[in-house]
């Protein structure tokens, strides 16, 4: 199995913090967001490679920050040859561009580089290789229904399969939403570049293409429990720092 870390955005939302910084790489608790999930990643046994996918204005940031790294697993980079926000190939996008550049054929777990939360990986992953061949996802209870308008809402049937998913949605009908953690097993990955090789599809938000996916094969949801924040702009950042 492989593992995705998504960390090619640039974060504008979070200027100036983050416009010569890479939001993964910004610190919570005197350490960068992004050694919380490899933490989470060490304890999957069955991942031999951790790729964290950037881009061509931060990777020299990122190798230095995996020079001084001690981490059990191997961790390698990928420029995705992007070089500002007008260009970025969003994070669909840079899921087939690091699939082709790392030509992998494994199982593959996908996390994007700014989410922080409570507890572990194991039991999702295990969760999701019940449902092979069919993908699943992490969703997460926020609570207040209302504030499912700033995510992909989610609807899923008693046996975990999602039924119904909208991106942004004026008016959430599900407290459930996506986190951005996805497991597709390998037999599933064509698909993603079947998206990306259609006309006009979007690549950004990856909540579009598991919409999309989920009206053409099974997709579960595994519902995780605890503190889940979405590092998008500094409430949530200083949120976090003050009580993750």
């Amino acid at each position: 199995m492989k593992a995705l870390i998504l960390s090619a955005g640039y974060a504008t939302r979070l200027y100036p913090l983050t416009r010569e910084f890479p939001k993964p790489l910004l610190t919570v608790r005197h350490k960068p967001i992004i050694n919380y999930i490899l933490d989470k990643l060490e304890l999957i046994k069955d991942i031999d490679e951790i790729i964290v996918v950037t881009n061509s204005k931060f990777i020299s940031r990122f190798k230095s920050w995996n020079k001084g790294l001690r981490c059990k697993k191997r961790v390698s980079l990928v420029d995705d040859l992007t070089k500002d926000e007008s260009d970025k190939r969003g994070a669909i996008g840079d899921m087939g561009f690091a699939i082709e550049a790392k030509r992998i054929k494994d199982d593959l777990l996908v996390v994007g580089g700014d989410n922080l939360f409570d507890g572990g990986l194991v039991s999702f992953v295990s969760f999701a290789g019940a449902k092979r061949p069919h993908p699943a996802i992490g969703v997460y209870h926020i609570g207040d229904m209302r504030q499912g308008k700033k995510y992909g809402v989610v609807k899923l049937d008693k046996h975990g399969r999602i039924v119904d998913f909208r991106e942004k949605p004026e008016r959430p009908q599900s407290p459930l939403v996506a986190m951005c953690l996805y497991y597709f097993p390998a037999e599933s990955l064509g698909l993603i570049r079947e998206y990306l090789g259609g006309v006009a599809r979007k690549q950004d938000a990856t909540g579009f293409y598991i919409d999309w996916l989920r009206k053409r094969a099974a997709v579960y949801g595994f519902v995780f429990r605890g503190r889940w924040y979405d590092i998008g702009d500094r409430k949530f950042l200083d949120e976090a720092k003050e009580k993750f």
